[in-house]
């Protein structure tokens, strides 16, 4: 007897999972190290967490097309993108809600008066620097829906590189085959 079985199939949901877990903790061992040393009020340093997502993007369209033909439409790579960046933004968001509230009580008040130095050394009235800081310390969520925007605001990031990413890596199946 032979063994009929197929190989599962690759859907853009299933290829987004799988990369969205994997960049997932790549992004998550970074944010931990970058936290963990103090680094992570460096600009540059965050722009790095993008790069790590538009790689797993690509590497995601690209294992895609690998097993569809080589094929992939502008859509399932927007998909698969936006999919990612949920997945992505929900490990995230996850580690960072344990990490500040749970491992390092005392992040949220440094990085406030992080800002708050930067923002007298730039030169700002006290006023200003009154004001920003209240916005800020608004915009610093900690609690249980800080996941939620995490999540949302990785998936609509995702989903702006994807416009451009998948603009690239499309490959459409033509029309009459």
């Amino acid at each position: 007897m032979e063994n009929t079985t197929t190989p599962a199939a690759v859907t853009p949901a299933s290829v987004a999972i799988r990369y969205g877990l994997l960049i997932g903790i790549v992004t998550v061992i970074y944010s931990l190290v970058l936290m963990a040393t103090g680094l992570e009020q460096k600009p540059v340093l965050g722009f790095v967490t993008f790069g790590i997502l538009i790689v797993g993007i690509v590497l995601a369209h690209k294992y895609f097309k690998q097993n569809h033909g080589g094929f992939m439409s502008y859509g399932q790579g927007l998909g698969i993108a936006t999919i990612m960046g949920a997945v992505i933004g929900t490990l995230s968001s996850v580690f960072r809600y344990i990490y500040v509230n749970f491992v390092d009580a005392e992040y949220t008040q440094r990085a406030i008066e992080t800002a708050r130095a930067k923002l007298e050394a730039d030169g700002m009235s006290d006023e200003q620097v009154e004001q920003a800081m209240s916005f800020t310390s608004k915009m610093m969520a900690t609690g249980p829906l800080s996941i939620v925007f995490g999540i949302l605001a990785s998936a609509f990031f995702a989903f702006l590189l994807a416009l451009v990413i998948s603009a690239f890596t499309k490959n459409a199946r033509p029309e009459f085959e």
